[in-house]
Formats: C-alpha cells, sequence, structure tokens
C-alpha cells in the first residue's frame, strides 16, 4: 500500500441472474480499476431482501485500498453497477449489483452525492457480518447486538 493510498470498505450485493457470478465480477472489475486493489473479500452470506421484494440477496464486503478521493471510488462502483446491468425503476428495487461505499478511511463524508460511513450500514446485518468476517476490528460486540434477529447465512453453496 502506497502513503497516499486510503483503505475503504465496500458492500456487494445481487439479487437477480447469477448473484454469485455477479459479486464474482464485481470484485474482479474493482481490482481492475485503475488506483484501486482489492486486499480482500469476505465470503458470500445469504439474506433476505431488506426493505425490498424479489429472492434472496448474495451479500459480501471487500476492503480495497485505493488512491482514488472518495468521489471518484464511487464513480467507479457506479459504473460496475452500469456494466452488470444494474437497472433503478425504483428504490429498492431487485438488482442484478449493487455496490455501496461503506467506510473510506476515517473520513467523515456528508454531500448530496456520497455520506460516508454509510448511513445504513450499522442497522444491516447482511453489511456488518461479512465486514466482521473480514475487519473484526471494525465492527463491535454491541453492533452486532443490535441486528441480531436479521437472519444472515453463510452461503456453503457459493465458495
Amino acid at each position: 500500500m502506497d502513503r497516499s493510498d486510503v483503505t475503504a470498505f465496500v458492500a456487494l450485493g445481487a439479487n437477480l441472474g447469477d448473484a454469485a457470478q455477479s459479486l464474482r465480477g464485481a470484485l474482479k472489475a474493482l481490482d481492475e480499476v485503475p488506483g484501486v486493489r482489492v486486499v480482500r473479500a469476505s465470503s458470500l452470506y445469504r439474506t433476505a431482501p431488506v426493505e425490498s421484494t424479489g429472492p434472496d440477496y448474495l451479500n459480501a464486503v471487500a476492503e480495497v485500498s485505493t488512491s482514488l478521493i472518495a468521489p471518484a471510488l464511487l464513480d467507479a462502483l457506479l459504473a460496475i453497477e452500469q456494466q452488470a446491468g444494474r437497472e433503478r425503476p425504483y428504490r429498492n428495487a431487485p438488482r442484478t449489483l449493487d455496490l455501496d461505499l461503506l467506510l473510506y478511511g476515517g473520513a467523515r463524508i456528508d454531500s448530496p452525492r456520497l455520506t460516508v460511513p454509510h448511513p445504513r450500514m450499522w442497522a444491516r446485518a447482511f453489511v456488518l457480518v461479512p465486514l466482521r468476517e473480514i475487519a473484526p476490528e471494525r465492527v463491535s460486540h454491541a453492533a452486532m447486538q443490535a441486528v441480531h434477529g436479521q437472519h444472515t447465512e453463510l452461503c456453503a453453496a457459493c465458495r
């Protein structure tokens, strides 16, 4: 990691098509973005839709090292979603791919385009469980207790 690189965490999710392949493809595409390197990725987890409909989701979290500023990283995530056929017909619609910037170093960003830390990450087991797998120091016991009733299961068939 270069001195100017920042550690960021990205949530990945999909519930349309071959979701496992979509997440693997997104990790590969993310690693190919100039100025971004995937350091590690969690296992895939299956969860029921939250504030949404459709089939179960597969979710994961990736740690990346990046020299990109946060808005440029967001642009890269949106481009990867678009390449995967992401459509936004309505809020929380089922999706081929969803990429969210969760954390960007220790930054706090509150702009019309981007809020970091992600505003709903602490209320979602499908984010916290995979984040805790790869960066346990980032997720407190109290945070896990707050989402304990949300079912998130390791996708053993997705290995």
